[in-house]
């Protein structure tokens, strides 16, 4: 299914936004759920993890699923500000917190679920998905990894300056500061600003929840906290032999021109795991994918082929 004809996807559900805590943290859903469900897809966003930049993806994917699987997206609301309001005051998350968030959620709202668990990671989303998976196998089924950020790329002139930005609180401070003032422009302004230094091609409802939801002190600050403890905690490599035991049972798609997954970690799963789906997008919908609304469908096509082409196999596992 070309993009032309996924642009002609009549969606029969919006997507709706939930405020719940879990483990004592507030935490931000955004939920379709299904009347017919088979499957239960879970979202897991990169960071920043604002789960609003993935409407278009998730209410496709639904589509494309025919209806029949129910979708949350789930990510800490210290990154999602809905509300404008900093619910945690003040409190950052390290990547290990946000996976062990990912477990509780499951065991508290997914708990009695009577239908298999399909995970779908995005950038350290993936790496998030593969985590869940290893210590809560009995319900999830499938793992999907999209442009997946699964190790340290140490090529990566880009992520080691990240790499030290993250690591100086001043730098921090500073930064986070300057994301704050430019929030507090007029909304219009700050659109306008955003649109054209940065996401030229980007949806409306991209820009506007970057404007709203990500130009706070405490968001950025999350932001790049959960950076540098990804840089502290990300292995040199993959576990081989996780990924080779649940190889019919993983996926992952990657893209062109990308350091979080470059193509040299897409080769070596190749070679270390030549079971498992492993592909290459090539239409240039790049890493931030769920920006524009020609990239959100393309990736919600994949997935849901992957899920359709590969459940009943994952099943009988």
């Amino acid at each position: 299914m070309g993009v032309e004809n996924l642009s002609l996807i009549q969606k029969s559900k919006h997507a709706s936004f939930r405020l719940t805590n879990v483990s004592g943290f507030k935490t931000d859903l955004l939920e379709i759920h299904s009347q017919e469900q088979k499957l239960h897809v879970l979202f897991i966003p990169g960071n920043p993890g604002v789960i609003s930049f993935y409407t278009d993806f998730l209410e496709s994917l639904y589509e494309l699923l025919g209806g029949t699987a129910s979708v949350t997206g789930n990510y800490l609301s210290c990154y999602t500000k809905s509300v404008f309001r900093d619910w945690e005051s003040g409190r950052l998350f390290s990547l290990q917190e946000q996976i062990s968030h990912k477990i509780s959620f499951i065991e508290q709202e997914l708990e009695d679920v009577q239908v298999p668990i399909v995970l779908v990671g995005h950038s350290i989303g993936a790496y998030i998905s593969l985590e869940i998976f290893r210590r809560y196998h009995e319900k999830v089924i499938y793992c999907i990894g999209l442009y997946p950020f699964l190790a340290l790329n140490a090529e990566s002139s880009t992520q080691s300056s990240i790499k030290s930005l993250a690591a100086s609180s001043a730098l921090c401070a500073a930064v986070s500061s300057m994301g704050a003032l430019l929030g507090m422009l007029p909304v219009y302004i700050s659109r306008f600003l955003v649109k054209e230094s940065m996401g030229k091609s980007w949806s409306f409802s991209t820009v506007d929840a970057l404007c709203t939801h990500v130009l706070q002190y405490h968001t950025i600050r999350n932001i790049l906290f959960m950076a540098m403890t990804e840089f502290q905690e990300m292995p040199e490599k993959p576990d081989w032999d996780f990924l080779r035991r649940k190889k019919s049972q993983v996926a992952f798609l990657f893209g062109l021109d990308d350091h979080w997954g470059p193509m040299h970690l897409y080769e070596e799963i190749r070679k270390q795991v030549p079971e498992a789906s492993v592909e290459v997008e090539r239409e240039g919908h790049t890493h931030a994918f769920s920006c524009t609304e020609a990239g959100s469908l393309w990736v919600a096509q994949h997935v849901s082929s992957l899920i359709k082409n590969n459940i009943e196999n994952a099943k009988s596992i």
